[in-house]
C-alpha cells in the first residue's frame, strides 16, 4: 500500500509550534514507557556496516540522534516560511509548507497508528524529505546548494532506522506529494534567486551548523565499508 499524504488546505493551528508541542508530548510518553529506546537497541544491534555508532551506547546515540532530528523538523519549516515571506514569495512555498506540518498535525490514517517517537520520526522523515525533493526540483535552489551533505546522510541513516519497505514507500509518497506541487517544467525554472539571498543569513547558517554536528555530536559516522 503507497502512503497517500496530500491532505486538505492548512487550518491555522498548523504551526511550527504546535508541532514542537506535539513532539514534547511524545518525549513526556518515551519518559514514561521506554519503548523508543527499547527499539534503538534492536536497531543498533542490526546497522549496516556502513554506518559506525563509536563509544559504549550505541542505542542512547541513536534515541538522540532521532530526538534532534524530529525537533529539527519545524524548525526547519519555520525558516523556510520566514525565509519566503522575506523574500516576498510565500505562495510558492506555502504547499510545501502546509504538507510538512500536516505530517504532524493532521497524519494520513496509515500514519496515525504509528505513536509516540516511533511514528514521530516517520513524520519528520516525511518533512525532511520533502524540503529535500522542494530543494532538488528547482534548478536556482539545487545550484545553490542550500542542503548539506550530512543532512542527506541524517535522511539515509532514518531511512535504516525506519525500515524496509516502509521507507521505500514513504519515499514513493514523497514522489507524489511533489509532482503535484511542483511538478511541472514551469517550477523547476522559477528564479528563487530571492529566497536564496534570504537563506543566506545567520538563521539558516545556524541550522547549517546544526546539521553539519548532528551525526558527529551523537558519535555517528558513515564508513566506506563495514572493515572502516
Amino acid at each position: 500500500m503507497r502512503p497517500h499524504i496530500v491532505q486538505t488546505s492548512a487550518s491555522p493551528e498548523m504551526t511550527p509550534q504546535a508541532v514542537l508541542e506535539i513532539i514534547d508530548q511524545a518525549r513526556r510518553q518515551e519518559a514514561r514507557s521506554g519503548a523508543f529506546l527499547r527499539q534503538m537497541k534492536e536497531k543498533a544491534a542490526r546497522l549496516p556496516g556502513s554506518v559506525v555508532v563509536d563509544g559504549y551506547q550505541p542505542a542512547t546515540s541513536l534515541f538522540q540522534f532521532a530526538v534532534e532530528y524530529i525537533e529539527m523538523a519545524p524548525r526547519l519549516v519555520e525558516c523556510v516560511d520566514a525565509c519566503a515571506r522575506e523574500a516576498g514569495i510565500t505562495e510558492l512555498f506555502q504547499p510545501f509548507i502546509d504538507a510538512a506540518t500536516r505530517y504532524f498535525t493532521q497524519p494520513s490514517v496509515l500514519l496515525v497508528r504509528y505513536d509516540g517517537l516511533d511514528g514521530l520520526l516517520i513524520r519528520a522523515y516525511l518533512c525532511h524529505r520533502l524540503m529535500e525533493e522542494m530543494h532538488d526540483n528547482n534548478r536556482s535552489t539545487r545550484a545553490s546548494e542550500l542542503i548539506d551533505l550530512e543532512a542527506t546522510r541524517a535522511n539515509l541513516l532514518v531511512h535504516e532506522l525506519i525500515g524496509e519497505p516502509f521507507a521505500n514507500e514513504l519515499d514513493d509518497a514523497i514522489t507524489v506529494t511533489v509532482l503535484q506541487i511542483a511538478g511541472t517544467p514551469d517550477y523547476y525554472d522559477l528564479d528563487l534567486e530571492p529566497f536564496i539571498d534570504q537563506v543566506n543569513n545567520q538563521a539558516w547558517d545556524w541550522m547549517r551548523q546544526y546539521w553539519e554536528n548532528l551525526l558527529e555530536r551523537n558519535h555517528i559516522r558513515f564508513a566506506l565499508g563495514p572493515s572502516c
